[in-house]
């Protein structure tokens, strides 16, 4: 069985709409774009470099895909060899996408049409499959349960508006801090692998005063 990994650059307010690039994603006027540029150092490339481990497949939606297509195969390597655009160049890349007319001419590529398709590719053998941006297809990939460890790049920046990491509907579960770094930058990055069910806690009155009494009652009204 193949393992999920979703890997996002989020702000703090939790949105990961065009963290590279100015012209990534200009949709819904989101005028940020490259916004988490000015935090790259070496240990957000060490943390990249973890993500991207030694054998991984890269699971992209359309709009994702056609950005990594169009920037990756034209990245001047330099002869870096165990590069990242080296290594993408090498591994298969999975785009899913329901319409059949996305350009998967990007060597290595293969088109999913939909979530259950990702669903029998994960039962299969096979390196990780790991997620880089793709907004939609990772609030799918969590509504259906399919996401085994996260790694959360956090900015030390508020963008106020724009596609986000996580929506309502996610599958319910905790998940363990596996590893964490904070950068000279004020990036904080954090490995996560699920972890099981939702823990709860905390322990009411053994006498609900009637101020908790009358709270109780209003909330059960305006439900």
């Amino acid at each position: 069985m193949r393992r999920i990994i979703v890997g996002a650059q989020v702000s703090i307010d939790g949105v990961m709409q065009a963290p590279g690039l100015s012209t990534e994603d200009p949709t819904n006027g989101f005028s940020f774009g490259g916004w988490a540029a000015p935090f790259f150092d070496d240990v957000f490339g060490e943390e990249i470099h973890r993500v991207f481990g030694e054998s991984f497949d890269l699971l992209l939606g359309r709009k994702t895909y056609e950005i990594f297509a169009a920037y990756w195969p034209y990245y001047d390597k330099q002869g870096q060899d165990g590069s990242i655009a080296e290594r993408f160049d090498r591994i298969t890349k999975y785009v899913v996408s329901r319409g059949g007319d996305v350009d998967t001419s990007w060597t290595g590529s293969a088109r999913l049409p939909d979530i259950a398709a990702v669903a029998r590719l994960k039962q299969e053998d096979g390196p990780p499959l790991v997620t880089q941006g793709s907004t939609e297809l990772v609030h799918a990939l969590l509504a259906a349960d399919l996401v085994d460890a996260i790694s959360i790049f956090t900015m030390p920046v508020v963008l106020g508006a724009g596609k986000k990491l996580f929506a309502d509907g996610s599958a319910p579960h905790s998940f363990a801090l596996t590893g964490s770094r904070v950068s000279s930058t004020g990036l904080i990055v954090a490995h996560y692998e699920r972890a099981g069910g939702i823990a709860t806690g905390g322990e009411p009155l053994p006498s609900p005063s009637d101020r908790e009494l009358a709270r109780q009652a209003r909330m059960k009204r305006e439900r």
